[in-house]
């Protein structure tokens, strides 16, 4: 006996002992529908039904017929054959979302979920863990930005691979996604570059504490603010709080946004069929983020932005590698294995001894500056890739280095005669007024020059 005929039978043993009371006086039909769970009026069906046919008037007439609503059954085999085929592993979900929107499915996504568990393609969800007390999000989009990476076999027949994501703490929309070889400093300035320049310039970037964020002197210790890396500069330049997260669990906002990545990215690129980095990226930004922004971004609580409008030249001389070095004697700088030559400056015969800086940008590229001024710049093989500076007409000051050749002295022009000669250069009396005044007052100099005086 199946779980459907014994319910049956309980239904018409307790219809029948209602109905013996209802017949006996012992209740009114009223209240013998309401212990039924029916109205008065269905009641008097049932008894009615029951006296002509006894208890086949009681069967419900449903049973044994196909339900209106039922899913053909080839609709339902090709889910089945679909899941097991190119969706294999995928969560019900997102399976369900590809069937609707690829394949027109118009069936629930509740029915899916439990064709696939009584076919034994899914497993149950375990129970959940204890519960935790939840994070407020930041109420203004921009206040809070997440940023972290996340190494795993992203791509098919591929070493494992990084992708850096940049988040909003208030709405969880990804403005940044792409994957690289290896987190490091170079891909946060790509990926802060690409934020800061779309949206602005954030209030705070929450992040782990990973050797290229910040310097964490002990193991599991605090980090050290007072000894920033090349992110902590940047961002103390910009005037952007730069927040450590000390427990996985302090984000589990990011960490979950990295669950349902690599659940559902990782088969969006099997199943377009991409294989190599460069595609994979394009893809990310152009095809799946807008899905995924679509599908799992939250409005913010408050309507403002906490983004403020930045110079995309100043933040492309911000979010860069900057390191000092000191000029050589053959006017070249040492970095990264290269020699960097320095061109002829109108500014000054050379740069020997002087302190510079190099900045690395993250396409590669690098710059030499020394205070304000930028020197030159190269590409990534250290080739420079500005037109030399034109050599200086001025005359420049004598190099104060030993060993290397000073330019020869400028001749002196002729000097322009004086307006009168020198006591040396006269040939003649000198004139009044060049001799030595004697001592005595004016009082008596006036009165001898006046007429009639005595000699």
């Amino acid at each position: 006996m199946n779980r459907a005929t014994w319910l049956q039978d309980r239904r018409m043993q307790k219809f029948r002992d209602v109905l013996s009371r209802w017949e006996a006086g012992e209740l009114s039909m009223m209240e013998a529908g309401e212990v039924l769970g029916m109205s008065e009026r269905q009641f008097r069906r049932h008894r009615d039904r029951y006296e002509e046919e006894g208890l086949a008037g009681l069967a419900d007439r449903r049973l044994g017929k196909a339900s209106p609503k039922r899913v053909p059954s080839a609709d339902a085999q090709l889910m089945l054959e679909l899941y097991g085929g190119i969706y294999r592993g995928w969560n019900v979900k997102h399976f369900h979302e590809h069937l609707v929107r690829d394949h027109g499915f118009r069936w629930g996504y509740t029915w899916v979920k439990t064709q696939l568990h009584t076919a034994g393609l899914v497993e149950r969800a375990k129970r959940r863990g204890a519960h935790r007390r939840k994070r407020e999000r930041k109420p203004f989009e921009g206040m809070m930005l997440h940023q972290d990476g996340s190494r795993a076999a992203w791509l098919e027949r591929q070493p494992a691979l990084d992708l850096i994501v940049t988040m909003d703490d208030a709405t969880s929309t990804i403005y940044s996604a792409f994957l690289v070889e290896e987190e490091g400093t170079a891909s946060t300035f790509r990926a802060l570059l690409d934020v800061f320049t779309t949206h602005g310039l954030p209030s705070s970037l929450y992040t782990d504490r990973g050797s290229h964020y910040f310097v964490t002197p002990k193991a599991d210790g605090p980090v050290d603010k007072t000894r920033p890396t090349q992110v902590g500069r940047a961002l103390a330049h910009l005037g952007i709080e730069h927040i450590p997260a000390y427990s996985p669990e302090a984000r589990g906002r990011s960490e979950r946004m990295f669950g349902t990545l690599q659940d559902r990215l990782t088969k969006e690129l099997a199943l377009a069929g991409i294989g190599d980095i460069a595609a994979a990226n394009r893809f990310i930004g152009e095809i799946y983020l807008p899905r995924h922004n679509a599908r799992f971004a939250k409005p913010a609580a408050l309507a403002e932005s906490a983004f403020v409008a930045a110079d995309p030249a100043l933040l492309a001389e911000t979010l860069c590698i900057e390191e000092e070095r000191v000029v050589g004697r053959d006017n070249t700088v040492a970095y990264g294995g290269r020699r960097l030559q320095l061109p002829e400056s109108r500014v000054r015969a050379h740069y020997v001894k002087a302190h510079v800086r190099v900045r690395e940008y993250p396409d590669g590229n690098l710059a030499i500056l020394h205070g304000p001024r930028c020197l030159s710049r190269y590409d990534q093989d250290g080739c420079q890739i500005d037109a030399p500076t034109r050599p200086s007409w001025a005359s420049c000051s004598t190099p104060s280095r030993r060993g290397l050749e000073a330019p020869a002295p400028a001749a002196s022009p002729s000097p322009r005669p004086a307006l009168t000669p020198s006591r040396h250069e006269a040939q003649q009396e000198p004139r009044v007024g060049t001799k030595k005044r004697a001592s005595r007052s004016n009082k008596e100099t006036r009165q001898q020059d006046l007429p009639g005086a005595a000699p």
